[in-house]
């Protein structure tokens, strides 16, 4: 099937398989007691943006892709938000925090960036 947009291409999708790849790699550090919660939902958070870069990337037009980019960028806001708990929880460093923060807010300039090329 030819799609319009290759998820696997944009560098947006790119990016969060690598925020997937250091969120799973920092959150085996948390502790056990947070398996369920927010190692979980960073987890979840981080793959649901990759997801929903590609899922969107299937959509027959921009007006739909940018509805699965709305819902990406709302995770993003939503992952932020988790890193900041796990920060203010110390199950993160100033460092790790830093790095990471850095990565998510390139993330969301960038899907806000191509939903403004798209509409």
């Amino acid at each position: 099937m030819a799609l319009k947009h290759n998820f696997r291409k944009l560098v947006i999708w790119q990016e969060a398989r690598e925020l997937v790849k250091i969120t799973y790699s920092i959150t085996e550090k948390f502790p056990k007691t947070e398996i369920y919660g927010l190692s979980n939902q960073l987890q979840r958070c981080s793959v649901s943006i990759a997801s929903n870069i590609a899922e969107g990337s299937a959509r027959n037009s921009n007006k739909h892709f940018v509805q699965y980019l709305e819902t990406a960028l709302g995770s993003c806001f939503e992952y932020e938000t988790q890193l900041i708990c796990a920060f203010d929880l110390k199950y993160i460093n100033n460092e790790v925090f830093e790095e990471i923060e850095k990565n998510i807010q390139k993330i969301q300039a960038m899907i806000s960036n191509f939903k403004n090329t798209l509409k």
